[in-house]
């Protein structure tokens, strides 16, 4: 396997996108939703799977394809390419506030795992697959179910972290203990699995779940601050029911009681 080499650069800081430069017949996959913008004389294409040697043929095209439904993802990614003589830049942006993570794949064995959402884009001939959990109870009560997914290949790749980024780097047998929705991604070194919180105190009122991931090395590990999850559920909580106003609109000191009692709706 030899994906494409490029070049890139991140802008920003919490609302980033990251600038690819391709050279002549150079290429490069995205999920379909997370381009920004791209230099005159570069093409698109809505290919299966995700283009890589592991997907060649018409039968490893439409299982390519049907490994992304297992994701959650859509059918199709999208393929970029840079067929005239000069160098051409393509940027895409990060879905939600974070960061974005380039990732080398050649200084990780040539495999990462991610969470089913986590990719943005890669170079092309990085191979997007699917990593199955074998523990019963990482797949039950692990946040991210049993299957993650699994980048393979030599090239760049680059994943999306919500919030700030935390990069731990685990010796063997070391232990990170960590919400199970704020995993972003781990090396293959990094076994994964599920604890229980245990306690009837914390487990009842906790507040915090029944369990938590643990991660044990030898690796390297990307933890998010600020789950999707965890932001969707804040936006929920705040919005108005029923399609009504929010219960400080209309009201005689409307947003000044806001201000008075604090906006306590959380």
């Amino acid at each position: 396997m030899k994906a494409h080499e490029i070049d890139y650069r991140i802008y920003g800081e919490e609302m980033q996108y990251v600038e690819i430069e391709l050279d002549p017949q150079e290429g490069v996959v995205a999920e379909s939703g997370s381009f920004m913008m791209m230099d005159d004389g570069i093409k698109m294409d809505t290919i299966f799977g995700d283009g890589s040697e592991k997907d060649s043929g018409f039968l490893g095209k439409i299982l390519g394809a049907g490994k992304r439904i297992l994701t959650g993802e859509s059918l199709f990614m999208t393929a970029f390419y840079n067929n005239l003589t000069g160098k051409r830049n393509i940027s895409f942006a990060s879905p939600y506030p974070g960061k974005i993570i380039p990732i080398d794949l050649t200084n990780f064995g040539g495999k990462f795992i991610c969470q089913k959402d986590a990719f943005l884009c890669a170079a092309k001939g990085v191979s997007i697959g699917i990593e199955f959990s074998k523990k019963l109870g990482r797949g039950l009560f692990g946040g991210e179910g049993f299957i993650m997914q699994k980048l393979e290949g030599d090239g760049m790749a680059f994943v999306h972290a919500g919030g700030t980024m935390a990069e731990k780097t685990l010796a063997a047998g070391e232990i990170l203990r960590v919400d199970t929705g704020c995993i972003v991604g781990f090396t293959q070194g990094i076994d994964y699995d599920i604890e229980f919180v245990g306690g009837i105190k914390n487990s009842i009122f906790g507040g915090e779940g029944l369990f938590f991931a643990k991660l044990q090395g030898p690796g390297k590990v990307y933890i998010q601050s600020l789950p999707f999850s965890r932001l969707a559920g804040r936006v929920l909580a705040s919005a108005p029911q029923g399609g009504g106003k929010s219960k400080g609109e209309g009201s005689i000191l409307g947003g000044i009681g806001d201000l008075l009692d604090g906006d306590n709706r959380f």
